[in-house]
């Protein structure tokens, strides 16, 4: 769990802060109680496929880098597994909760999974807010996201 739960605070670092070096990323990883070597930093870079890109302030960041047609490692589906309380409809809305501190984590692999017809997300410490046009399509997302936590 150590491993998983890490990589997780590491993906929320990254989506919430511009983190530019792994001396910034072991920093904040101390500062959420992680006990941390470079070496292990260097290693969940490579596992998460983490990459640098240039922020709007023109530093470089480190950053997941998305596409079409983006394979989701086992690495995501793990931390989803282990982050994830539960995944339920309402309305046109599905609302996934967490455990503390992985909203962001979670929400990051939840926008790689391009789930049909999704208009947008937002989330907070523990919890992920998915807004659908119709009921209908956020009942095949909770399905979905369902169907992944076996």
């Amino acid at each position: 769990m150590a491993r998983s739960s890490r990589q997780s605070k590491i993906l929320e670092l990254i989506s919430t802060k511009e983190i530019e070096t792994q001396e910034e990323l072991a920093k904040e990883l101390k500062n959420a109680n992680f006990d941390i070597t470079q070496a292990t930093i260097s290693r969940d870079i490579k596992e998460l496929g983490l990459t640098k890109i240039l922020s709007s302030t023109g530093k470089y960041k480190y950053a997941i880098l998305g596409s079409e047609q983006q394979v989701i490692s086992n690495k995501y589906i793990s931390i989803f597994k282990e982050c994830v309380i539960s995944v339920k409809p309402a309305l046109n809305l599905a609302v996934v909760k967490t455990i503390k501190g992985m909203g962001a984590g979670v929400s990051s692999f939840i926008d790689k999974l391009n789930l049909n017809e999704l208009m947008g997300s937002t989330y907070g410490d523990d919890t992920v807010m998915l807004i659908f046009p119709t009921t209908s399509l956020a009942s095949e997302a909770v399905a979905t996201l369902n169907q992944i936590m076996l």
